[in-house]
C-alpha cells in the first residue's frame, strides 16, 4: 500500500535558485493527514557540523508545524543516532507541536560514528511498538520512519531495514551532501523513486522540507480501507474517488462496478452466441460445432465424438447431425443404430484381459463394457460363435470357458460379475494358458475338423513382467489368430509381438480406457472371417446351390486328412527303404 504520493524523484539537488523562489512561496496551509505514526531518525554523528546540525533542527520543527498533531491524529517521535541511538521522544509523549518544538531544541548532537543500521534497529523495535505510543498494526495507521543522514553507514543497513519495511514500516531516506546513494537506495521503500531524495548541502535542507512536507500531505486517503470502492480507490488532496477496472462502468452509487456487456453493441459478428468478458468479448459456437480461425464463423465439428451416438459400428458425423453404417455385407436395422449379425461368421472367441494393479477399478469396469460391446456384434450360440474369458494378473484364472454360455445376454451378465484381480502382469503366463487350456476341446473349443476360426484377443495395459515371445509363437502356429489391443502405458513391440499377420489388421491401440470405442469397430470387421468359413451348413437338398455348396464342404472337409494320411504313408515307405 503506497502511503505517500510523490512526484518520481530519485535526486534532488536544490540550487541558489530554487532557494528564491522557494522562500517567495506563501506560508503553508496545516497539513490535513490522514492519522500517522511517524518517527525521524536523525544522523547527529561527529560530520555533522554545529551550525549544520542547527539546520536541521529547524527542518524537522518545520515539518512538525504542518502536521496534524494529536492522540488520535499524527503522533511523532524523534531519535538521534552517531555510535549509540537516544530517543529524544517518542510517539506518546507529545500531543502539541509547542512541546516538541522545546524538545528538539534541547537535543545535544551526540558526535560520534554513524551506525544507522542500529538507529533503524531501534526504531523498529522500540520506537514503533504499542508501549512507546505506536497504534496497534490492526487498526491500519501508516508507520513511517524519515531517516537523514549526511555520510556512509559504519555498519549494514540492508537486512535490518528489510525487516523493518517487513513489519509494516514506509522508509524515506534523505541524504545530506557527502551521504552514500547506495546506502540511500538499501535503506528505502519501493518505488525508490518516491522514498530516496539527496539534498547538496545543509543549507538547503530547511527549503527541501518545504517540498517533503507537501509529500506528507498527500497521505492516502484510501489508506484506512474505509472507502468501499469495489475495485480501486484514488486518493487525491485528502479525498478519494473510486474507479473501475477496464471494461466495467462505475455505478450511480459511486463505489460499485458492472461489466460492460459489449455484446449488447450489436457489432460482433459472431455466428451462433457472443460471451462479454471484462475487455471485450469472444465468439462461441453451438454444440457440434467448431469455431473457425477468423473467431466469428462456425462449422459443425464430429458430433460422434461428443455424444453418446449408440450406433452398433460406426458413427458417421453430418453438419448438424449424425448417422450410423454398418460393415459392408450388414445392413442397419429399422433403429438406424444396430446391424444384422454376421451370421455366417462363426468363431471360437477367447478374451484375455489384464487385471493387473496398474488397471484401477474404475478402468477395469471400463474393460468389462469393451468385453461386452465386442459380445454385442457376435451371433452367440452352441452352433455358432461360442465366446470364453481369461482374467491375468500375477496368475491366471479362466472367468468361463467356450462351452459355458450359450447366449449373448448370458455372457454379458457374467461379464459384469468377473471381479478384479490387480497384482502383477504375467501376459505370458496368460497366453500359455489360452493355449493349453482354453482352446482345448474339454472347455468347448470345437476340433480342427470342424474348421471353426479360433480368435484370441489379448487386452492389456502395460509391459509383461515375464517372456511373451515362445507362447505368443506357438499360440499362433497351432492356427488361433491373434489379436492384440493396448491401452495407455501398454508396449507396442509386445502387442506386435501378439498379433497375427497382417499384424496392422491385428493389432490395435488407444491412449485412454475411456477412448476405447473405436477399437472396437475396428474388431467388428476384423473379426468376423469371410463369407464360407465355418461349421459345415447343410442346406435343403431340393435346393441346387444348397446341394453343390453341401458337396464343396464335404469335400474340403475330407481332402485334408486325405492329404495328411498320404504324407504319413509316404514317410513311412522312406524309413523301410532306408533300413533296407
Amino acid at each position: 500500500m503506497k502511503l505517500l504520493l510523490a512526484v518520481p524523484l530519485l535526486s534532488l539537488i536544490l540550487t541558489g535558485d530554487s532557494t528564491s523562489s522557494l522562500l517567495s512561496s506563501p506560508p503553508a496551509v496545516k497539513c490535513k493527514t490522514g492519522p500517522l505514526d511517524i518517527v525521524f531518525v536523525i544522523d547527529s554523528s561527529r560530520s555533522v557540523r554545529p551550525f549544520e546540525f542547527e539546520t536541521m533542527r529547524r527542518f524537522l520543527i518545520d515539518i512538525i508545524q504542518n502536521l496534524e498533531v494529536g492522540p488520535n491524529a499524527t503522533r511523532v517521535g524523534v531519535i538521534q543516532y552517531s555510535s549509540q541511538v537516544q530517543n529524544i521522544f517518542s510517539l506518546k509523549t507529545f500531543f502539541k507541536q509547542a512541546d516538541m518544538e522545546k524538545a528538539i531544541n534541547s537535543i545535544v548532537p551526540l558526535a560520534q560514528g554513524t551506525m544507522t543500521g542500529l538507529a533503524i534497529h531501534y526504531a523498529m523495535n522500540l520506537a514503533f511498538t504499542v508501549q512507546e505510543g505506536a497504534r496497534p498494526l490492526h487498526k491500519k495507521i501508516p508507520r513511517v520512519a524519515v531517516i537523514v543522514t549526511d555520510g556512509r553507514p559504519q555498519d549494514r543497513v540492508t537486512e535490518v531495514a528489510a525487516q523493518a519495511r517487513s513489519a509494516g514500516i514506509e522508509i524515506y531516506a534523505v541524504g545530506v551532501q557527502r551521504a552514500d546513494m547506495n546506502s540511500l537506495r538499501a535503506m528505502a521503500s519501493h518505488p525508490l523513486e518516491e522514498h530516496v531524495f539527496l539534498v547538496e548541502s545543509f543549507d538547503l535542507i530547511q527549503q527541501f522540507g518545504k517540498q517533503f512536507q507537501d509529500k506528507l500531505c498527500a497521505i492516502d486517503a484510501c489508506a484506512d480501507g474505509k472507502h468501499g470502492c469495489e475495485h480501486q480507490c484514488v486518493s487525491s488532496h485528502g479525498s478519494y474517488t473510486c474507479h473501475c477496472r477496464t471494461g466495467y462502468d462505475l455505478n450511480q452509487d459511486k463505489k460499485t462496478c458492472t461489466m460492460i456487456n459489449y455484446c449488447s453493441f450489436g457489432n460482433h459478428s459472431c455466428q451462433h452466441k457472443c460471451v462479454s468478458i471484462p475487455n471485450g468479448y469472444y465468439c462461441r459456437c453451438n454444440d457440434g460445432f467448431t469455431l473457425q480461425a477468423d473467431g466469428k464463423a462456425c462449422q459443425a465439428s464430429d458430433i460422434c465424438n461428443g455424444i453418446d451416438h449408440g450406433c452398433e459400428f460406426k458413427c458417421v458425423s453430418t453438419p448438424g447431425s449424425y448417422h450410423c453404417v454398418c460393415p459392408e455385407g450388414q445392413q442397419l436395422h429399422a433403429d438406424g443404430k444396430t446391424c444384422n449379425k454376421c451370421k455366417s461368421s462363426h468363431v471360437d472367441l477367447v478374451l484375455v484381459i489384464d487385471g493387473s494393479k496398474s488397471v484401477r477399478p474404475q478402468n477395469f469396469e471400463l474393460v468389462k463394457q469393451f468385453v461386452n460391446q465386442i459380445v454385442d456384434f457376435l451371433d452367440v450360440s452352441p452352433h455358432g460363435t461360442r465366446v470364453g474369458l481369461v482374467q491375468y494378473s500375477s496368475r491366471v484364472r479362466t472367468e468361463f470357458p467356450l462351452n459355458q454360455y450359450k447366449t449373448a445376454e448370458d455372457i454379458k451378465k457374467a461379464v459384469l460379475k468377473v471381479e478384479y484381480m490387480e497384482k502383477g502382469t504375467m501376459t505370458g503366463l496368460a497366453l500359455k494358458h489360452m493355449l493349453e487350456h482354453s482352446f482345448s476341446e474339454a472347455e468347448g473349443a470345437r476340433p480342427f475338423s470342424q474348421n471353426i476360426p479360433r480368435i484370441g484377443l489379448v487386452f492389456t495395459d502395460g509391459r509383461s513382467q515375464d517372456d511373451i515371445s515362445e507362447w505368443a509363437r506357438k499360440a499362433k502356429e497351432s492356427g488361433i489368430t491373434m489379436f492384440a489391443v493396448g491401452v495407455g502405458k501398454a508396449v507396442e513391440e509386445e502387442l506386435r509381438e501378439i498379433a497375427s499377420e497382417p499384424v496392422e489388421q491385428h493389432f490395435s491401440y488407444s491412449a485412454d480406457f475411456s477412448t476405447m470405442t473405436h477399437i472396437v469397430d475396428n474388431l467388428k470387421v476384423n473379426i468376423c472371417p469371410e463369407e464360407g468359413k465355418g461349421e459345415i451348413e447343410i442346406r435343403s437338398p431340393c435346393e441346387c446351390e444348397a446341394l453343390v455348396q453341401f458337396q464343396s464342404n464335404t469335400v474340403a472337409s475330407l481332402t485334408r486328412p486325405l492329404a495328411q494320411m498320404t504324407a504319413r504313408i509316404e514317410d513311412l515307405e522312406n524309413q523301410i527303404a532306408n533300413k533296407k
